[in-house]
């Protein structure tokens, strides 16, 4: 289970990361597409506080990390909650 949670720690940061190297690479002159900023806050969700705060990459990063993981616990417990009910 461990490493399960760690893949999607693992997985939440290098979402955030990928997203931060887009941004950054991103035309400024050029608006951001709603499929695109939607996709963004759905697999970033810190991103929809982004919005309205500065917040810094690192502090993303984490915060991304934090929240995959927290799923990858609620998806473990409900993998092996199902599993044994079979």
């Amino acid at each position: 289970m461990k490493y399960r949670v760690a893949a999607w720690a693992s997985a939440g940061l290098i979402i955030a990361a990928c997203w931060g190297i887009y941004f950054a690479i991103a035309s400024k002159e050029i608006p951001i597409d709603p499929v695109v900023s939607f996709l963004a806050r759905l697999t970033c969700p810190i991103g929809i506080l982004g919005s309205y705060f500065a917040i810094r990459l690192q502090w993303v990063l984490v915060a991304n990390l934090a929240t995959y993981a927290l799923v990858g616990v609620a998806v473990e417990i409900l993998r092996r909650k199902l599993s044994h009910s079979r």
